[in-house]
């Protein structure tokens, strides 16, 4: 359905869904091939198409998450995530737009390196004011990260998912009882301590098969299982297909780029 844009709001589509951007509902929308487009500096460009409507300046981009795309933290985020009058609320957001304005325009050396680094900032940013905004339901990770106690516990997991996280040492982390602290975390969060750390550590192993290439036994042995076997059964009953599918869709591409 439609959602109404005013100046000043934000918008993150945490994995990428498809949209349109349009001046009012109906409005027959350009593929973005149809662009043209200047490469400002490294990695930024500037998009101009002869029906653009004069008054208007549209401020985009794409990043990629450090996370495996089926990574429990994104699928805990919706769909979509609108900061409303962002800048009402983050004083800070026209001084960082004003400092990215000038490294497009200046085209100094490092421009891009600069500007995808305040890109990073902008999007913690817009993230962090949508939830503190109250924006979306009140369950699951909105709810998780807007418990400073059981944020800071899911913030130490997702920091160190090859650490032997025990439900113990995280009810320490957060100064509770072992008994406490998993009813409380399996509240908030929609499951207990053990399956989530799972989850985390299972999909970091994904990141380290596909994108490190790393041998499966590797992987095992750095997040602690004492065969591979025992790491096997586990990567399957989260992720869905045993390691070596992934090892052999990898050598695959391999034999294909040669």
């Amino acid at each position: 359905e439609w959602v109404e844009l005013k100046a000043g709001d934000a918008v993150l589509l945490p994995r990428g869904a498809a949209h349109v951007l349009a001046s009012e509902p109906g409005t027959k929308a350009s593929p973005i091939q149809g662009y043209q487009v200047a490469e400002v500096c490294k990695n930024v460009y500037c998009m101009s198409n002869e029906g653009c409507r004069p008054g208007t300046l549209l401020f985009f981009g794409s990043m990629y998450f450090n996370l495996d795309g089926l990574h429990p933290l994104l699928g805990m985020m919706p769909d979509v995530m609108r900061a409303h009058e962002l800048e009402a609320y983050e004083p800070g957001i026209p001084h960082l737009l004003e400092a990215m304005a000038r490294e497009v325009t200046m085209e100094r050396v490092g421009s891009g390196g600069i500007l995808a680094r305040l890109a990073d900032v902008l999007a913690a940013t817009v993230i962090r004011s949508w939830v503190e905004r109250g924006c979306g339901d009140s369950s699951g990770w909105i709810a998780a990260v807007r418990d400073r106690e059981i944020g800071r516990v899911l913030a130490a997991i997702h920091l160190e998912p090859d650490r032997d996280w025990t439900v113990e040492a995280l009810a320490r982390m957060m100064g509770a009882s072992r008994s406490g602290f998993a009813e409380r975390f399996a509240t908030i969060v929609g499951e207990t301590p053990a399956k989530y750390v799972t989850q985390v550590r299972m999909h970091q192993a994904r990141q380290w098969l596909v994108r490190d290439r790393l041998k499966i036994s590797v992987v095992a042995a750095r997040l602690g299982y004492e065969s591979d076997a025992s790491f096997s059964r586990a990567f399957k009953r989260v992720i869905g297909s045993a390691p070596s599918h992934f090892r052999a869709e990898e050598q695959a591409e391999t034999r294909q780029a040669g």
